[in-house]
């Protein structure tokens, strides 16, 4: 079952919430309309994710988002709020998504079930990983076999919440599994551990989490952004960082959120969020960033069609020093045969 607050001052918003998950079996809902309320819910219940209305009076949505930070730093709190205006304080007080009202209750409910269920594969983790740590003495055999499951449950973790964005975005399966191999590939050319290339190969599909907060007439706009738009697109990188923190002990999700933070940086400092250049942008970020560009270009998507090898490559190797790490490129560029038999592997499903 999922356990999920609801937080509004006015009680016709809490039967509006209430309706929507009405026909959801596997819900169980909270109720609170004022932040004290709701702190003394999260006190008492193991709640999954949290719906906060940021206008409330006495304790406001985003002083209570805050204190709600106090009493757990991973639960996804999505705020609910028809003020744009108070989006960025949102964000650095760590809420973790937006509903903008009024809001369409199919990806209210659809949306709000998908963080539950984030929420509760982190807690199985972490559960799992205190038993082996209680074991470890006495059961070295079944520990290393424990591990080994550990591994591949985060690794299944990892890969199905990737695909959380990609239902959204509208990109194929192939084209995780492609940018995924070809980071894992040129990490290997790089001259990375065994041990970092899988690392890499496990997290990069978390590189767009993020864009679970970005709404589609955004997400799917055919076309260019204007100014505006393309600002709103740029946060997909901070949400999927917030999305994926707070996890340190778990190392797939741990550098898949150093990817899903830095993975839109450029060499020349140009990128965003932070404007990073050159070593100051994570290693992973940097392979992943030529992984990702070079499978956009390669495929199709909603706002164009797939360019040749040759487009595609000329417009890599004029990025070479300013989008891309020149030592990486050139890795790149001068085993691009190897590249190619990868994208064979994985066509777009």
């Amino acid at each position: 079952m999922y356990n999920i607050l609801a937080v509004d001052d006015e009680q016709f918003n809490l039967d509006l919430i209430e309706a929507t998950f009405i026909s959801e079996n596997t819900v169980n809902l909270f109720f609170a309309q004022s932040g004290k309320e709701a702190l003394d819910q999260m006190e008492h219940n193991q709640i999954d994710v949290v719906l906060l209305d940021i206008s409330m009076p006495v304790m406001d949505g985003i002083e209570t988002l805050k204190k709600m930070r106090t009493i757990n730093k991973t639960i996804p709190i999505v705020m609910v709020t028809a003020n744009h205006e108070k989006k960025k304080k949102s964000l650095q007080a760590e809420a973790t998504d937006f509903i903008t009202k009024p809001y369409n209750i199919d990806e209210l409910r659809l949306r709000t079930i998908n963080y539950a269920k984030l929420n509760q594969y982190t807690r199985q983790i972490e559960h799992q990983k205190e038993f082996l740590e209680e074991e470890i003495e006495s059961r070295t055999k079944d520990l290393v076999d424990a591990l080994k499951l550990a591994k591949e449950t985060e690794e299944e973790i990892a890969s199905r919440i990737g695909k959380v964005a990609e239902y959204r975005d509208l990109e194929t399966g192939g084209h995780i599994k492609r940018m995924s191999h070809y980071s894992y590939h040129l990490a290997q050319l790089y001259g990375l551990s065994e041990e970092e290339c899988e690392l890499v190969l496990s997290a990069a599909p978390l590189h767009d989490v993020g864009k679970v907060a970005i709404r589609d007439n955004i997400l799917l706009k055919p076309g260019k952004f204007v100014a505006d738009e393309f600002e709103i697109m740029k946060t997909h990188s901070v949400i999927g960082a917030q999305i994926l923190e707070g996890a340190e002990k778990f190392p797939i999700i741990e550098t898949g959120r150093i990817i899903a933070l830095e993975h839109h940086e450029k060499y020349d400092g140009s990128g965003y969020p932070s404007g990073k250049k050159a070593n100051e942008i994570n290693i992973y970020a940097r392979i992943v960033a030529i992984a990702d560009v070079f499978d956009a270009l390669n495929s199709r998507r909603v706002y164009k069609n797939a360019m040749d090898l040759d487009t595609v490559l000329k417009i890599m190797t004029d990025g070479k020093g300013t989008h891309f790490d020149p030592e990486l490129l050139d890795l790149f560029l001068n085993n691009i045969d190897s590249f190619i038999e990868i994208q064979k592997q994985f066509p777009d499903e």
